[in-house]
């Protein structure tokens, strides 16, 4: 789980500083698909980490609004802002949390259950789905994207000892 969550956060920190590169506008321009621009899709992928850990937690979401930050400096200073709370809680992830059940009520009512384990997988697979979309937009840009390789990065036991 850690792995992945750590693959994440360094991909995520690449994208950064791909989109160093970028203009403003070309960063905030409306696209088609995912979350309709490239700062809007960061803000969200951290807001639903956030979020998702803060409920497992049992602490109360905090709606934040995209129109305060509408710049990468913004976006990352956001990202560092939730970024030790959400780590602390990946860092003490262990197996006694997988199937710990988190129970909600959605908007229309509707009691849901999922486990914590459920709840995670959920996180890391929603960030890698909206970086996916993040490389199609920058190749539109004729734009090498940040690679999504998980080899090679030193994320696992084993390649940190070499």
């Amino acid at each position: 789980m850690q792995i992945f969550f750590n693959y994440n956060w360094m991909v995520r920190k690449e994208w950064y500083q791909l989109c160093e590169q970028l203009s403003e506008e070309d960063l905030l321009k409306p696209r088609v698909g995912g979350m309709g621009s490239i700062l809007r899709t960061f803000f969200h992928i951290i807001d639903v980490e956030w979020s998702w850990i803060r409920m497992l937690e049992g602490k109360p979401d905090i709606q934040e609004n995209f129109d305060d930050y509408k710049s990468l400096k913004e976006i990352r200073a956001l990202d560092e802002r939730y970024h030790s709370e959400v780590s602390a809680f990946v860092r003490d992830w262990d197996a006694s949390k997988e199937n710990q059940i988190l129970h909600l009520t959605l908007e229309d009512g509707k009691d849901v259950s999922h486990t914590w384990g459920e709840v995670v997988r959920h996180i890391i697979a929603h960030e890698i789905h909206h970086i996916g979309q993040l490389s199609i937009w920058v190749r539109e840009m004729e734009i090498k994207p940040v690679s999504a390789n998980v080899i090679e990065r030193g994320l696992s036991t084993y390649s940190n000892k070499n």
